[in-house]
């Protein structure tokens, strides 16, 4: 296939709008998320022949501040040496000085995002909401276990993003008036990544970072105090069980950052929480959002009796 040239199939007749440096992924017009500073376009993977996200940074948005430049590719450059299979995938990255943009190559996630997903899907069941769980702690667990260790910063539904088409069938053998037949069972949980890591921290042996960064419904308290650790990301993994519990956005009865920030650093809870009727779940969200100091690691809540569960869960629904 020629750079620049359409593809053969229905879907991208269209021509590509933009080609990368080497010619092995082409961007099309099409929008799949937009931010304050970055654009994510439809692309396309010539060599392996694979729809991509071709993530696009306006560079003109950061005014001339060096630093933050200098931040921006520190941070690309990591991301290319994550390798995690809870983690988006970055499969390459370059500076188009000519457009003023940075752009970097990530697998796209056929079902979108995680908050788009559950409101699509109303009916859940635990056995999932457990196994979601535990593929977001193993991301998190490999970025905090990370050398240096990183921090995700702005973990949220929005940026958890999920394939939901990878279940496995399975073969139960029932009987019925002795007399045995099999009945073909289809088990969707869906395979959960993390993604957006724009906002990532790298912090040392210490592991302290200082700086405030995030989405205000799912930051910690400490967070707004600017000294905090890797804690931080099991506070928005949280409130991210939250809102897939509920189906809404944790203080979402508030009316703007100010009243959040006063209930947050006052430790008022969100609402939503009163709203989560199984007594196991709510413990394990309370357990993840509480103190600095209680709060258990990505490895520790691993091992959380709720989410071990989960493999017994597996057995008795046939998985």
């Amino acid at each position: 296939m020629q750079v620049g040239s359409t593809d053969s199939s229905e879907q991208d007749r269209e021509p590509f709008v933009e080609v990368d440096p080497a010619g092995r992924f082409g961007r099309y017009t099409e929008l799949l998320g937009c931010g304050a500073v970055k654009k994510v376009y439809r692309g396309f993977d010539i060599v392996e022949g694979r729809d991509v996200a071709w993530n696009q940074v306006n560079l003109k948005k950061f005014n001339g501040n060096a630093a933050s430049l200098k931040r921006l590719f520190a941070e690309v450059n990591l991301l290319s040496s994550l390798k995690n299979e809870y983690l988006i995938v970055l499969f390459g990255y370059w500076k188009d000085n000519q457009r003023k943009t940075l752009n970097f190559i990530t697998e796209e996630c056929t079902s979108g995002s995680l908050r788009d997903y559950r409101k699509k899907h109303k009916r859940v069941s635990i056995v999932a909401l457990k196994k979601w769980s535990k593929q977001i702690l193993k991301g998190l667990e490999y970025l905090h276990t990370h050398e240096p260790c990183v921090i995700h910063r702005d973990l949220n539904c929005s940026n958890i993003f999920i394939n939901g088409n990878t279940g496995k069938y399975h073969i139960l053998h029932l009987s019925c008036l002795n007399q045995g037949y099999s009945v073909l069972s289809f088990d969707v949980h869906g395979q959960v990544k993390i993604g957006d890591l724009g906002l990532a921290a790298v912090v040392g042996k210490s592991h302290v970072a200082h700086s405030l960064i995030g989405t205000p419904e799912f930051m910690a308290p400490e967070l707004y105090e600017e000294d905090y650790n890797e804690l931080v990301d099991i506070y928005s993994f949280g409130m991210c069980v939250l809102e897939l519990v509920t189906l809404e956005i944790p203080y979402s009865e508030c009316d703007c950052i100010a009243q959040i920030f006063r209930k947050v650093t006052s430790g008022v809870m969100p609402e939503a929480l009163n709203k989560v009727n199984e007594p196991e779940v709510k413990a394990f969200i309370e357990r993840c959002i509480g103190k600095p100091r209680a709060r258990p690691s990505a490895s520790d809540l691993l091992n959380d009796p709720f989410l071990l569960e989960a493999d017994d869960d597996e057995i008795k629904s046939g998985a």
